[in-house]
């Protein structure tokens, strides 16, 4: 990458973040401005003729006339617009739709046009903004990054419109940019087989010893990587040095052809490189990429518990969370590294915020951005050029400050996705807080993690199913089971109080190596996104981990106090 497209790149994000930091300073002003708009370009659709969206004056007359619909409601439309149906949720025309991941039920479908992708456009590129600004503090350098996200499409509709994952998308959209960007090659993206994937977008990667970045679009993903690496980097450094692509990998004929035209020997980093593995007993990307400045990944939910495994990969290079988005709307733009609240996108959708006294209502009253308090979670409304209006995507968050007016959010967890023997009510970031605490306390690396309920019993005890990191051990499971119960505790208050009342002592299982890839593969055979995985960590699904192998189980102790 050339140093002009560098600072071409920086100059045109900086100016960008600077124009969308302003305009924090007036939000309600701003999403006002980008509620009006949007009602004005809909107003003749089908969706618009109905609801009389040119009648509509005020933000008030919008939340008083608009329902607050699940997707079912829409999804006649976005069939019809499937099939090849014009103006019927938006003006534009739709140029790709985007399919949800599927993680928590069937896959939706979302309209994608030009006038959509402009307003996610407008937080990527001051997301971008802000990422410089940050690398310039830290005395740290931009440069190509390594990702191997497929670019494969799904399909096309029967009206012949591109559909897939957002991610590929994108990435198709942004080909030339992206290109110049990255270290693999755009051919090395469209390889079907995830490990082949990995393996050649790797070994690319490794030739390039000026390498600056590593994204994923979540933590679990970035890791996958890195384990990739450590595994199969004695074949990677015999392909580095001799110029090949190992033939044992599942890569389509021309695809192979393709990249062996472009791939040659690189003898002199190979043996860098070895001499690296050699002496460390592994290669990591810290280890393998001197210069490696930073990782742009997911943050909020989840994220954490494996960011606490990073250090062993990475060292302490700094994380950035780019857009907290999803294929309905951008939601959030990162202002910072090491940073998990995002700043409210308000130009990228009308955002609206459901207290949780509210969420049972079928009109729920909602609170605007400037409404908000700190410290509070809140289901979250958009409304966006894709045609939806006042839409809950079933995202919980947490208001963790402001940046000027416009509110610092975080995603907690998904709404619904709740674990229950009585009441108690746990949430994915209890779980996740819980098992955050275990590790740091026990000194010990999970793989990963789900709490599943007990099969017979009436109320169920929590049973915590947990596989080691490679090389681990766990001294004192006893021990464990029973500050798994008092974190619980502490992280939610329910599960306290019902632990003291019907709900029994939990059961730990450790499970044998490889089980939770097993998960994670039979997630992508039941048509689950690669690129999009999303693991459970709580599930009311009393078989979920049923036939997996169980290395050892502890059951609870009646006695155990979580006060």
């Amino acid at each position: 990458m050339t140093n002009v497209l560098i600072s071409l790149t920086a100059a045109y994000a900086a100016q960008a973040k600077a124009r969308f930091a302003r305009k924090t300073l007036q939000v309600e002003a701003v999403q006002e401005r980008f509620l009006q708009e949007l009602l004005q370009a809909h107003q003749a659709t089908e969706l618009g003729n109905q609801w009389q969206l040119k009648t509509i004056k005020t933000v008030d007359q919008f939340r008083d006339r608009i329902p607050v619909l699940p997707y079912s409601s829409y999804e006649p439309y976005t069939d019809r617009i499937a099939q090849g149906e014009t103006n019927v949720l938006t003006a534009d025309r739709v140029t790709y739709i985007n399919l949800t991941s599927g993680s928590t039920g069937k896959k939706k479908q979302v309209p994608v046009t030009p006038q959509f992708q402009r307003t996610l456009r407008r937080a990527d590129v001051a997301a971008m903004g802000f990422m410089f600004e940050g690398l310039q503090r830290r005395r740290l350098k931009l440069g190509k990054s390594l990702l191997t996200n497929s670019v494969i499409l799904q399909g096309r509709t029967s009206g012949g419109i591109e559909y897939g994952p957002v991610s590929v998308g994108s990435l198709r959209q942004g080909r030339m940019l992206f290109e110049k960007f990255l270290t693999p090659p755009y051919s090395a993206l469209q390889i079907a087989d995830t490990l082949a994937r990995h393996y050649v977008c790797l070994l690319f990667a490794l030739r390039d010893p000026h390498m600056r970045g590593i994204t994923a679009n979540f933590p679990m993903l970035l890791l996958r990587t890195c384990c990739y690496l450590e595994h199969y980097a004695e074949p990677l450094l015999e392909d580095l040095q001799h110029g090949t692509i190992a033939p044992w990998l599942s890569l389509e004929p021309q695809l192979r052809s393709q990249l062996e035209r472009q791939w040659a020997p690189a003898p002199k980093r190979a043996a860098e490189l070895r001499a690296i593995w050699q002496a460390a007993g592994k290669l990591t990307p810290q280890l393998a990429w001197a210069e490696l400045s930073y990782t742009v990944t997911a943050r909020g939910g989840t994220s954490n518990f494996y960011f606490e495994r990073f250090a062993e990969y990475l060292g302490n290079t700094p994380s950035f969370g780019g857009v907290y988005g999803s294929a309905e709307a951008t939601l959030g733009i990162y202002p910072d590294f090491d940073q998990d609240g995002s700043i409210l996108a308000i130009e990228s959708g009308f955002y609206e915020f459901v207290p949780p006294d509210q969420w049972q209502a079928e009109h729920p009253q909602t609170l605007l951005p400037c409404e908000v308090k700190m410290g509070e979670r809140y289901r979250i409304l958009l409304t966006s050029y894709s045609g939806f209006y006042r839409y809950d995507i079933g995202d919980v968050v947490e208001v963790v400050g402001f940046f000027e007016q416009a509110p610092l959010i975080v995603f907690r967890h998904r709404q619904g996705g709740l674990l229950s023997s009585t009441t108690e009510k746990t949430t994915e970031f209890h779980a996740t807080q819980t098992l955050q605490a275990l590790q740091q306390e026990f000194n010990v690396r999970l793989e990963d993690f789900c709490i599943t309920l007990s099969k017979t019993e009436c109320p169920a005890r929590y049973v915590l199913n947990v596989e080691l990191a490679f090389g681990q051990t766990l001294d004192r499971p006893t021990q464990f089971l029973e500050r798994f119960e008092h974190w619980m505790g502490e992280f939610n208050n329910l599960y306290r109080i019902a632990r003291q009342g019907q709900v029994p002592p939990s059961t730990l299982r450790i499970l044998a190596p490889g089980s939770f890839a097993r998960v994670r593969q039979r997630q992508v055979d039941r048509g689950m996104f690669d690129s999009q995985l999303k693991f459970p960590h709580i599930s009311e699904d009393r078989s979920f981990l049923a036939d997996f192998g169980v290395l050892q189980e502890v059951v609870g102790a009646m006695n155990i106090s979580v006060i």
